[in-house]
């Protein structure tokens, strides 16, 4: 059996329809328990959702992660912050290129690796009209 198991749970198709993909990195991502119970089901959407570096830390915004319906009085909101784990010289080096006129951060991929979340984030540039 392969150790390094992984399962995709979501992916955003629209990320490769309006962003060239520079690079890829591959981040963890801080999460309540009831918005793990959420993404196994495929609770999450993509729709806007983009990274920014704040403070030499990395957060995800709008990345909507559905209310887990079992959850009583603990559950969680459905488009709050999350923070993303990056090395320092990862964030640094992102930082660098962030700061060039046109670069973003988007996520592109949420996946299960080994039973831990990880995010797939990409240092885009947007396409013009005439690319798509």
């Amino acid at each position: 059996m392969n150790s390094d198991f992984i399962k995709i749970i979501a992916t955003n198709k629209k990320a490769w329809h309006n962003y060239t993909i520079e690079s890829e990195y591959e981040a963890g991502i801080i999460l309540a328990g009831t918005e793990v119970k959420s993404i196994r089901k495929g609770g999450v959407s993509f729709q806007d959702a983009y990274a920014e570096i704040k403070n030499g830390e990395i957060f995800l915004r709008q990345l909507h992660i559905s209310p887990y319906k079992f959850a009583y009085y603990s559950n969680h909101e459905a488009m709050r912050t999350r923070k993303l784990l990056f090395h320092r010289y990862e964030i640094k080096k992102l930082l660098a290129k962030i700061k060039e006129r046109g670069y973003t951060l988007v996520p592109l991929k949420i996946y299960f690796r080994k039973d831990k979340i990880k995010v797939l984030i990409g240092l885009c540039r947007g396409k013009k009209l005439y690319d798509k």
